[in-house]
C-alpha cells in the first residue's frame, strides 16, 4: 500500500511539473511571437493563435496552430504557410494557403489565399517573409492560450499552481524529515532494547552459572560429610600399651 501511494505521489508530481512547464513554455512563446517581429521557436516549432475565420474549416478562430520552420525551396502550391504581412497598416502574422508560385531571376514570389476567402491576398510575399509551414492544429486551445496570456490567467493557471506545488513540496519535505527522525529514534530504541536484552541474557547466564557452581559445591560438601562418617563406623585401632597388657595377661 505504501509503495502504491509513493508511486502515485511521484506520478502526480511529474505530471504537475510537466503541465506547468508546458503551459509556461507555450505562454512565453505565444507572447514573444505576438509582441515582436521575431518568431520564437522550440525545436523548430512555433504555436500561434488563430485570429480570424479566413482558413475555416481547415482551422478556425480560437484554434492553436503549430507551424514549423521550413526550407522555402521545398514549398509547393497548396501548402499552408505562415508569413509576415501588413493588415490594417499594422504588422501581423498571417497563415494562408499558397495559391501560386512565381519565380523571377531566381527569386520566388508567392500568392496566397485563405480557404474561406473569395479572393487572393493583395500582398505578394517572398522567401524572406515566410516564417514556417502549417503542421497541425489544437481546436479551441488558442482561446485558452489567450486566457493564459492575460495577467489573470497567468496568475491562476501558472503562478498559483506553482505556488501550491511549492507549498506541497515543502510540506512533503517536512513530513519526510519528521518520518526520518522517527525512524532514527525507533532504530536507536530498538538497538537499546536489543543491548538491554543481551545484557539480561548474559546476567541470566551468569546467575545460572553461579547456581550451578553452588549446586556443585553443595554436592562436594555432602560427599565430604559422608566421607567423614566412615572412620567412626570402623573397628577401633589398639594402642601399643593396650597390646602389652593383653600379652601379660596371657
Amino acid at each position: 500500500m505504501k509503495t502504491v501511494k509513493k508511486a502515485a505521489e511521484i506520478l502526480v508530481s511529474v505530471l504537475l511539473w510537466a503541465i506547468i512547464l508546458i503551459m509556461a513554455l507555450f505562454t512565453f512563446t505565444t507572447l514573444a511571437t505576438k509582441d515582436d517581429r521575431s518568431v520564437s521557436r522550440v525545436a523548430g516549432f512555433t504555436p500561434l493563435v488563430v485570429r480570424s475565420q479566413s482558413m475555416s474549416p481547415t482551422f478556425n478562430e480560437g484554434d492553436l496552430i503549430i507551424i514549423k520552420a521550413v526550407d522555402t525551396a521545398k514549398l509547393v502550391t497548396g501548402d499552408i504557410i505562415t508569413f509576415h504581412t501588413i493588415i490594417n497598416n499594422e504588422y501581423a502574422l498571417n497563415t494562408h494557403r499558397i495559391e501560386k508560385i512565381a519565380e523571377n531571376n531566381g527569386i520566388r514570389n508567392y500568392t496566397t489565399k485563405g480557404d474561406n476567402n473569395a479572393i487572393a491576398d493583395t500582398h505578394i510575399i517572398s522567401d524572406g517573409d515566410i516564417v514556417g509551414k502549417y503542421v497541425t492544429r489544437l481546436p479551441a486551445v488558442g482561446k485558452f492560450m489567450d486566457f493564459l496570456s492575460g495577467s489573470t490567467g497567468f496568475l491562476l493557471v501558472i503562478v498559483l499552481p506553482m505556488l501550491i506545488f511549492f507549498v506541497y513540496q515543502v510540506y512533503h519535505l517536512i513530513n519526510v524529515s519528521i518520518n526520518l527522525k522517527k525512524a532514527i529514534a525507533a532504530e536507536e530504541a530498538t538497538e537499546t532494547a536489543q543491548k538491554e536484552s543481551e545484557a539480561e541474557a548474559k546476567l541470566a547466564q551468569a546467575q545460572a552459572a553461579l547456581e550451578e557452581a553452588q549446586r556443585l559445591k553443595a554436592e562436594a560438601e555432602a560427599k565430604l560429610a559422608q566421607a567423614g562418617e566412615t572412620p567412626a563406623e570402623a573397628k577401633p585401632v589398639q594402642t601399643s600399651e593396650a597390646a602389652a597388657q593383653e600379652k601379660q595377661a596371657d
